[in-house]
């Protein structure tokens, strides 16, 4: 029986990805009716071995040897005549496929059933820094394809039996994917997108194909040759053939143009290659341009390679003499304007401070949340005299009205930082903040820490990304108070984050709406949220891992909703360091609510929380609610990350590794028997003893009004 899709996998010298690309797609968390078609082009290396491996591992995977190495073209073929999937979709062995991607993409071709598939595309660099690639949104057919930049290959999931009708082929040499993709899109409009990016490319790995000098780059303008020869191409409006005639010759020269990919004794002969092509397609396509582009194509025309060196040379100059001075001068005004703000800023530094005035931080500006703004509303009714002022980015989320605000790197920014008796924040501040001997700075912290923090986090390397410990300790020297939430944090800040200022063990002022929340504001929680009476709400809030370069979820949600029944609803609160990849949930039963602003409104919405490393436990704790920790990778995340204590012995309520244990807990009340309470209540205990309404309370009478509150610090 045929199955819904195909993936083929080339692979050639890349035994250090392969697994990598083979695990992507045979272990999505969503089951699809998938196959993966393997195909070891001959390679060196230990590839051949990795597959035959997997393939009896797995008989989802379908494993092919070609005699002789053909290139990646001839490996996709062999893999496309194998294929029995209704689509196919070309992976490339050195990459991989984002999770989830296989049953996003699958809903879609289901729903739209179009030739071509095109979706969301990631680059990543060297060092698994991931950039997003959007699907464009109206992506180009027949023949205007060719006036744009092909998709990568990677891309494009398409309808097997159109390419079989179309006899569309790879062809072999380098670029092979161009004339490819170009084929494809010409050959049908019947194209539909799906933004979120599905697949990861690599773009500048060592040893790859497309890396490093060599002649075979000059296979480009076979491709290209292919590509306009098309019939959609050949009978199209002269202008149409003109601008994709232009396309072709610009990415031709740019790949002459590049030292770092042909030798130079084979950028003449190329050089040659593409005049041969723009006279041979120049024939029915509409006159040549005038100016600089026109000069350039009669030259290329002409194959006068001596007299486009120079003209390019001389452009490169005048640029320089030209365009790069406007950019420089636009530059220099961005640098002398920062330079005239520090400017303003340390003048500033040098004014009073202002006794009445406040400014509040939260999250590196995102805005207005979490502990700032708690202390920030009662220090309204308490130190009403105490003028407070919020920085939030542009665009960030929403603030309340009334609450006065400034933007980062303005005139008032510059002046409320200089110019505030107290500082007030749940992160850092930036580096360049000076903090005055008359001023407060008050550190919040934003959370209960399970995992390591601070200076000991050196012990655990893959918590290092961006760790600078020289700034930290500039940082910790700053800060006059340190909020803490129980005595857990206190004993923990004293060693991770040491200050010579004050720690104020009073509780944590976000969770005073939570120790006071009612029936009246638990209703207008879930009406916000639209969630109908009796429905069963259970909040999923998972935390970030730092080893993931993107969001690999371990929770099906969809599957959970599906398993919890008719009367369930899921709300996905996703963290917000993963937001390049993803997808949201398709359960009709599953909201996603990870921009919702406020993490608080949906913890009172809930009936029970599913979480796993994440310091929302803590807080969601004082509701005293169902608290269900799922942790499959918990000794990952135990020797990675390191953590305070053990979890799994000492959890708040129920703690389970698979879906299944998850589900069953749930169905048999578990969650909420003698021993979850119980084993909450001990959590409680320890964690949340201070939490009574008054946290909030407590630091602004210590820091506004110098009231010496009966803090444990």
């Amino acid at each position: 029986m045929p199955n819904f899709l195909s993936v083929i996998v080339p692979a050639w010298n890349v035994q250090g990805y392969l697994t990598e690309c083979l695990d992507s797609v045979l272990r999505q968390q969503r089951t699809t009716d998938v196959e993966l078609v393997a195909v070891d082009d001959a390679s060196p290396d230990h590839g051949g071995e990795l597959i035959d491996e997997r393939a009896a591992q797995d008989q989802r995977l379908v494993a092919l040897h070609l005699e002789a190495n053909g290139g990646p073209g001839a490996a996709r073929n062999a893999g496309l005549e194998r294929a029995t999937g209704d689509y196919v979709w070309f992976v490339d062995g050195d990459d991989r496929i984002v999770p989830d991607a296989l049953a996003v993409i699958e809903a879609r071709l289901a729903e739209e059933k179009p030739d071509v598939l095109v979706v969301g595309l990631a680059r990543e660099r060297w060092n698994r820094k991931v950039s997003r690639w959007l699907t464009p949104a109206g992506t180009r057919t027949g023949a205007e394809a060719l006036t744009a930049a092909p998709p990568p290959l990677g891309a494009l999931v398409i309808r097997r039996q159109f390419l079989i009708d179309a006899g569309i082929r790879f062809e072999r040499g380098l670029y092979e994917d161009v004339a490819f993709a170009y084929a494809v899109l010409a050959a049908t409009d019947n194209i539909a997108t799906l933004e979120p990016a599905c697949y990861v490319r690599r773009l500048d790995r060592a040893g790859s194909l497309r890396s490093g000098r060599s002649t075979r780059h000059a296979d480009a303008v076979t491709q290209y040759d292919r590509a306009l020869s098309l019939p959609a191409v050949a009978g199209a409006d002269p202008r149409v053939r003109r601008r994709a005639l232009n396309r072709a010759v610009t990415d031709l020269l740019a790949i002459v143009d590049n030292r770092s990919l042909l030798p130079d004794k084979a950028r003449r002969g190329t050089f040659r290659k593409v005049s041969e092509l723009l006279r041979k397609h120049e024939t029915g396509a509409a006159p040549r341009p005038g100016g600089p582009a026109g000069l350039r194509l009669r030259l290329v025309a002409g194959d006068s390679y001596a007299i486009y060196r120079v003209l390019r040379a001389g452009r490169k100059l005048t640029g320089g003499l030209v365009r790069r001075p406007r950019r420089a001068l636009r530059k220099g005004l961005v640098t002398l304007r920062k330079a005239a703000l520090r400017g303003y800023y340390h003048w500033e530094l040098r004014r009073p401070v202002d006794e009445n005035l406040a400014v509040y931080a939260a999250y590196w500006y995102r805005g207005y949340s979490c502990n700032p703004a708690a202390i920030y509303e009662k220090a309204r009714e308490l130190a009403p005299q105490v003028r407070g002022v919020w920085v939030v980015k542009p665009g960030a989320r929403s603030v309340p009205a009334g609450v006065p605000t400034v933007a980062p790197g303005t005139r008032a920014y510059y002046r409320t930082l200089a110019r505030a008796k107290y500082m007030i924040n749940n992160a850092t501040f930036p580096p360049y903040v000076v903090k005055r001997r008359e001023q407060i700075q008050v550190q919040t912290h934003h959370g209960t820490p399970l995992k390591t923090m601070g200076l000991d986090q050196p012990r655990f390397p893959a918590s290092l990304k961006n760790f600078n410990v020289e700034r930290m300790r500039r940082n910790l020297a700053k800060w006059d108070f340190s909020v803490t939430a129980n005595r857990h944090t206190t004993l923990l800040w004293d060693r991770q984050f040491p200050i010579k200022g004050e720690t104020l063990e009073t509780g944590y002022p976000r969770n005073d709406r939570l120790a006071l929340a009612g029936p009246d504001e638990v209703a207008a929680a879930r009406a916000e949220l639209g969630i109908e009476p009796g429905e069963q709400v259970v909040l999923y809030a998972p935390t970030h891992r730092e080893w993931h370069a993107t969001f690999e979820p371990t929770l099906d949600v969809d599957a959970l909703a599906e398993a919890l029944g008719p009367n369930a609803r899921i709300l996905l609160r996703g963290h917000y360091f993963y937001d390049s990849l993803g997808f949201p949930p398709r359960h009709p039963r599953v909201l996603d609510v990870s921009t919702h602003p406020s993490v608080e409104t949906l913890a009172i919405a809930s009936d029970a929380l599913i979480t796993d490393f994440s310091s929302v436990m803590f807080d969601y704790a004082v509701l005293d609610r169902p608290l269900i920790i799922f942790a499959p990778d918990w000794e990952t995340y135990k020797a990675v990350r390191g953590v305070s204590f053990d979890l799994e012995a000492e959890h708040p309520g129920t703690f389970v590794r698979t879906f299944e244990e998850l589900v069953d807990a749930f169905r048999s009340g578990a969650i909420d028997d003698d021993t979850a309470r119980q084993a909450r209540a001990r959590f409680r205990q320890r964690f949340c003893s201070l939490e009574d309404g008054r946290a909030a309370e407590r630091v602004v009478r210590r820091v506004f009004l110098n009231e010496k509150t009966a803090t444990h610090g």
